[in-house]
C-alpha cells in the first residue's frame, strides 16, 4: 500500500514543520528568516511550499512559483527541492518533482524550470538523466550589497 502524500504547507506551523528538511539545503537560513522568506513569497509571488510525507514524516520538499516570461512563457520555476538526507536515493525527489510536472500540467503551464549550484553534482545527474531535463542555459548572480 502507498503511503506517500503530497501536501502544500499553509500555515506557519505547516511551514515550520519543513524547515528541518529544507535547512539541509538552505544551511544559511535561521528559523525565523525562513518563515518570514516563505510568508512573503507566498504574499507577493506565489510561491508554493509542498512537502512528501512518508507515513505522516516529511521526507521531502519543494517550493515552486508559477511564472511568465518571454523566454519560457508561462512556466513554473523550482527554487527549491530537498530530500532529507536520511531519506535519499529512495525515490523520493522523482516523486515530489514529478508532483510538480503534474501540478503545473493541470494549471495549463507549459514547462518547469530550475537552476542548481555548480557544485551539485549528483543533483544534476538526477534531473538530466532521471527526470529528463535539458541543460540550457547559466545562471549568473550579482551580489548587491
Amino acid at each position: 500500500m502507498e503511503t506517500v502524500e503530497f501536501k502544500e504547507l499553509q500555515s506557519e506551523s505547516e511551514i515550520m514543520q519543513a524547515f528541518p528538511v529544507m535547512k539541509q539545503l538552505r544551511t544559511h537560513l535561521t528559523e525565523e528568516t525562513y518563515l518570514d522568506l516563505v510568508i512573503e513569497a507566498k504574499k507577493e509571488d506565489r510561491y508554493k511550499l509542498f512537502a512528501l510525507f512518508d507515513e505522516g514524516e516529511i521526507v521531502a520538499v519543494t517550493g515552486f512559483k508559477p511564472m511568465t516570461t518571454l523566454y519560457y512563457g508561462r512556466f513554473v520555476w523550482v527554487c527549491d527541492l530537498v530530500t532529507d538526507k536520511n531519506r535519499r536515493s529512495k525515490g523520493y525527489g522523482e516523486k515530489l518533482l514529478t508532483y510538480v510536472h503534474e501540478w503545473a500540467k493541470e494549471n495549463n503551464y507549459e514547462s518547469v524550470a530550475l537552476s542548481s549550484g555548480l557544485q551539485r553534482t549528483e543533483a544534476h545527474r538526477f534531473y538530466e538523466d532521471k527526470m529528463d531535463y535539458d541543460k540550457v542555459s547559466f545562471v549568473f548572480k550579482s551580489s548587491l550589497e
